[in-house]
């Protein structure tokens, strides 16, 4: 069964514009929202690159569809980040986040100055970061009280 996604496009509009992009295609019908993740827009003609866990929150809050959001731990963001970043939207928002993780792209994970591995080397770092955004022990820490 195919469904209808906007994509919300972080290169393209600053994060305000894309709020208000998020809102209007809820109203037109679109099921869910797709978010990227890059630190770089592609392009000079881009021009932007907004913090897509920051906007997360603000579009969740305005908006009733499911989202997702691709981004690639182990390098620019560590596992933790992105388990305590997810574990926090999931916990706001019930049901309504999924999460695509990748090796990423070097316009985006070079910013941390450090070597640029291989592809093998990224789907290691790749797996090992899955293993820790899921690990059991990691996420019954993360709202204990």
């Amino acid at each position: 069964m195919s469904e209808l996604c906007y994509h919300a496009s972080h290169e393209q509009f600053a994060p305000s514009r894309l709020l208000k992009l998020v809102i209007e295609a809820e109203k037109a019908g679109v099921e869910s929202i797709h978010s990227s993740d890059h630190f770089h827009p592609w392009s000079v003609a881009q021009g932007q690159s907004g913090f897509s866990f920051a906007w997360l929150g603000a579009a969740m809050q305005a908006t009733t569809v499911p989202f997702s959001v691709v981004c690639a731990p182990g390098q620019r963001y560590h596992p933790t980040i992105v388990a305590q970043s997810t574990a926090t939207l999931s916990e706001m928002f019930p049901g309504r986040l999924n999460v695509e993780l990748g090796s990423g792209e070097a316009l985006n994970e070079m910013i941390t100055g450090e070597p640029w591995p291989d592809k093998q080397t990224r789907n290691e770092r790749l797996l090992e970061s899955v293993n820790v955004i899921r690990a059991p022990a990691f996420v019954a820490q993360l709202f204990v009280s």
